[in-house]
């Protein structure tokens, strides 16, 4: 498999990116929705919101690299079968899913640095806070938080259903592409 991607298929960066975020969201999507109801007597009550946190700040880091990479290295074409309704859905959601990430990201940032206190990434390094205390933001950024995510979860799940339709219905290469088994490299 290619590094990057080519006008038939997705590359081995995109790839991973793609499996590693999805992997990402949908586990903190967990993890966030358990540890709400976590009370101060359990014993993950301030171990979950410290994986939480250092996850979803190491997510933006790949998130970043993953805008990065896909602004230097495009998309492969829409297959021939897509119609142009298809080709617009698709890319309307893909940008939906990136702004939500983000959206998501940085209102849990927020949450977590209200007080002016910064974030301890797994104790390897400290993310500090860039807006100091400012009284109510977390309520604020924690309506963002909740519904951001899942505006996210949903919109991942109907991208889901939509590749396993192609598979399944259209038989085409949608699904096969971004599982690195998709037509011959070109």
């Amino acid at each position: 498999m290619q590094v990057r991607n080519t006008a038939n298929r997705f590359g081995a960066v995109s790839i991973g990116f793609h499996w590693l975020v999805a992997a990402a969201v949908f586990g903190l999507f967990g993890l966030g929705f358990w540890m709400v109801d976590l009370s101060y007597y359990d014993d993950w009550y301030r171990t979950a919101p410290d994986i939480h946190r250092s996850v979803g700040l190491l997510l933006l880091m790949v998130m970043m690299l993953r805008l990065a990479w896909r602004i230097v290295n495009p998309v492969p074409k829409p297959l021939s079968n897509h119609s142009r309704l298809e080709v617009l859905a698709a890319h309307g959601a893909h940008l939906m899913l990136y702004v939500l990430v983000f959206v998501a990201m940085v209102s849990g940032y927020l949450i977590s640095t209200a007080d002016g206190s910064s974030i301890s990434v797994f104790d390897w390094f400290e993310v500090p806070s860039v807006t100091g205390q400012i009284k109510g933001m977390e309520d604020t950024a924690g309506l963002v938080h909740y519904w951001s995510t899942w505006a996210l979860v949903v919109l991942a799940g109907l991208h889901g259903l939509a590749a396993v339709k192609h598979h399944l219905v259209d038989r085409d290469d949608t699904l096969r592409r971004m599982l690195g088994t998709g037509p011959p490299q070109q």
